[in-house]
């Protein structure tokens, strides 16, 4: 580092070109200028040239509690592989403060790292997220080689606010980035037909031509003809905050591909809908009673289509998902009756969110014949419900200490549990066919 402090101000006396270096290592050199981020919500986001260096405005069209702009990775992506930060510098060009987010999110499952700060009006700051960032625990954010996407988010801002971004940079030196052993990826969505090993959009007949869809993936050793268990998951609301980023839809689900490790099951993560809006509902229920019908729906297309068992079929979900496994999975006998097991992590049906009250919550249980998984759930309240309606529960603590799913890509002991709980599930079926 010495000496690259050194080389600098020898490099800018004896060479004016050599702010080539500064150029080489920002991150939108592929963004041209003139271009509007297309991936934008509640905001414009324009690329211009500014003195040197591009430079992004940004103006907040919307109020809502956050608003985003997106700059997505080059073709081949960016090489961050030995990289310590990404940073930006933010300046608060309108009349009123704001607050940011900056995030680097990284796909196949992986999680996401940020900065926040208040900016005042005409104040500058410099924004840095670590790359090398981690949960409480220990388990690494985000896999710095498949970073898809850069997001620059205001939070509850007002209309016409405006930020002037420059200087998107990677910076710092570190060995060569190692997967940890037995982590999982999952396969990001793409828009083809479904086929084995891939994770597909697709739309059952009722939401045919909306904005609403399902995320459907064919575990690595489909075959057409052959029997599968399916695994239905539910997401978490929408939530941005510095430790949590939660899109509200279906691409944000993992347990299920947690569960099986990507074979030997069907695996569908499913949106909240209301059928009178085009769109998902990123957060609360939308219209429970659609989301039920469109479960029902979807579980019986993959059983007709896709050679889903309907005798292994089982619910589980993430925080919103987690309470939907009871709130919307038990809602009436029909959806009740199909499933052989449930499994919720971090908020569980009757916790009180969305008007789940407990009470309630005893009497969708009733409907339910087979057994519980509880990840991150240890409240007694949840372990007297369970017991005085006769449900057999098993519980389990991942240790992670944070509101996230990445406990389910690993081989940590609550998600050996949970797979055995699976295999149990199946397996019991299997010796009845």
């Amino acid at each position: 580092m010495f000496k690259y402090i050194l080389y600098i101000p020898i490099c800018l006396i004896i060479l004016t070109g050599c702010q080539t270096k500064t150029t080489e290592e920002e991150l939108w050199h592929h963004i041209n200028v003139g271009r509007v981020l297309a991936d934008s919500r509640g905001m414009k986001a324009e690329m211009q040239q500014s003195t040197e260096n591009k430079t992004l405005y940004i103006t907040s069209s919307a109020k809502a509690r956050n608003t985003w702009c997106t700059i997505p990775a080059p073709q081949g992506g960016w090489n961050l592989n030995t990289s310590e930060f990404i940073e930006a510098q933010f300046t608060n060009t309108g009349t009123s403060p704001i607050e940011v987010l900056f995030w680097i999110k990284a796909g196949k499952g992986w999680d996401a790292v940020s900065a926040s700060e208040k900016i005042e009006v005409g104040e500058t700051k410099t924004l840095q997220c670590n790359l090398r960032d981690t949960f409480p625990d220990g388990t690494p954010l985000i896999n710095p080689n498949f970073i898809d996407k850069i997001q620059v988010m205001l939070v509850n801002p007002q209309v016409g606010s405006k930020l002037r971004v420059s200087n998107l940079i990677k910076k710092g030196k570190l060995p060569q980035w190692q997967m940890p052993a037995g982590k999982l990826e999952l396969p990001d969505i793409t828009y083809e037909q479904a086929a084995a090993g891939k994770r597909v959009q697709y739309q059952t007949a009722s939401i045919k031509d909306s904005e609403k869809y399902v995320a459907l993936y064919l575990p690595k050793d489909w075959q057409a003809g052959k029997k599968y268990p399916v695994v239905v998951e539910f997401p978490g609301n929408i939530w941005f905050t510095k430790d949590c980023y939660s899109t509200g839809r279906p691409e944000a689900c993992t347990i299920g591909y947690g569960m099986s490790k990507g074979n030997g099951a069907i695996w569908v993560s499913m949106p909240f809908v209301d059928n009178v809006i085009n769109q998902i509902t990123e957060n609360g229920w939308g219209n429970p009673n659609h989301t039920a019908d469109l479960t029902i729906e979807t579980v019986n297309e993959i059983i007709k289509n896709f050679g889903g068992d309907k005798d292994r079929l089982i619910l589980t979900g993430f925080s919103r998902g987690a309470i939907a496994c009871g709130f919307i999975g038990l809602r009436n006998d029909t959806i009740a009756s199909m499933w052989k097991g449930l499994h919720a992590c971090q908020h569980y049906d009757g916790d009180g969110w969305g008007k789940a009250n407990i009470n309630e919550a005893k009497e969708r249980l009733q409907k339910f014949k087979g057994s519980y998984f509880m990840t991150d759930n240890n409240k007694e309240e949840l372990k007297s419900m369970l017991k005085e309606t006769g449900v057999k529960a098993t519980f389990a603590s991942s240790n992670l200490n944070a509101h996230a799913t990445a406990m389910f890509l690993d081989n940590r002991p609550s998600t050996l549990a949970l797979r055995e709980w699976y295999q149990e599930l199946i397996r019991i079926n299997d010796s009845i066919n």
